[in-house]
């Protein structure tokens, strides 16, 4: 059996592959080297993957935010190698993981746009070149974290049009001083702004909000995926925030010249795939 695994900071999403082709879905808790210790990730195995196993592991391929380095990637194998002994393992990055769900063995451009954002070109079996995503102080741009920065700036600057300032005061009652807190002096601000990535969604049609897509998801596209060789192969993205916003992704990109391929909300299944068919 293989376990191809993609994982976030709330939740691993698995596919164990069978050795008759049958795919089996399998959900944990989050796994991330960055923030826990092997003792830690052993635990989360033993107690809520192992379970679910039905037949002996022989290969292990797991795709996450939290492999930033080779030392991450190996506090991975190590935990796998205790849970399963006979097991090979192999630990990856979420942008790797979104460029074999959507091109598979094919070259392309790949990207992700959730909280964060991120974009390289693929050879069909690995990452060749890769502008940096910088993170949603000094880059993200088109994410779900940078949309709310935006946003909420403008709120707090009074730039927002009444209609909308009136919709959201109604649903979520902020002050400058809730939201110094959340950003400032609480753990993981992107994610507290990604959040009201569901409030623009909300409003998308309106005029404020469809401008504020448009103009950074033009961000998006001119500062990363431009600096590819855009025109020869098409972008494709993986993620919420381009699941959601797709019309309006579709729209900008034609606008530019920039053909889309495919969007898609979650890379677990074209992983599957992908290593279904190597």
């Amino acid at each position: 059996m293989r376990l191809i695994a993609d994982s976030g900071s709330t939740k691993v999403d698995w596919r164990a592959i069978h050795s008759d082709g049958s795919i089996q879905e399998i959900s944990t808790a989050g796994i991330n080297p960055f923030f826990q210790t092997e003792e830690q990730i052993v635990y989360e195995l033993q107690q809520h993957l192992v379970p679910d196993i039905s037949a002996s592991v022989n290969e292990i391929h797991f795709y996450g935010a939290g492999v930033t380095s080779g030392e991450k990637a190996q506090v991975l194998q190590n935990c796998f190698r205790k849970v399963f002994p006979k097991a090979r393992s192999s630990a990856y990055t979420d942008l790797l993981a979104a460029a074999r769900a959507l091109c598979g063995t094919k070259p392309g451009i790949a990207a992700i746009l959730g909280t964060g954002a991120n974009s390289c070109y693929y050879d069909g079996q690995e990452i060749v070149d890769n502008v940096p995503a910088c993170g949603f102080i000094l880059g993200d741009e088109g994410s779900g974290a940078v949309l709310g920065k935006k946003f909420i700036s403008d709120y707090l600057k009074r730039q927002l049009p009444s209609d909308l300032n009136t919709i959201f005061d109604q649903k979520y009652n902020l002050n400058y001083g809730i939201v110094v807190e959340r950003v400032y002096r609480q753990p993981f601000p992107n994610r507290y702004l990604a959040t009201f990535s569901v409030f623009l969604n909300e409003n998308k049609n309106h005029p404020y909000v469809d401008k504020l897509l448009k103009d950074s998801f033009t961000e998006f596209y001119t500062r990363n995926i431009m600096q590819y060789d855009y025109k020869k192969f098409p972008v494709n993205i993986v993620g919420s925030v381009a699941f959601h916003y797709q019309n309006t992704l579709t729209e900008v990109a034609a606008k530019l010249g920039i053909k889309i391929g495919k969007i898609i909300q979650s890379p677990i299944d074209g992983l599957a795939e992908y290593h279904k068919s190597i």
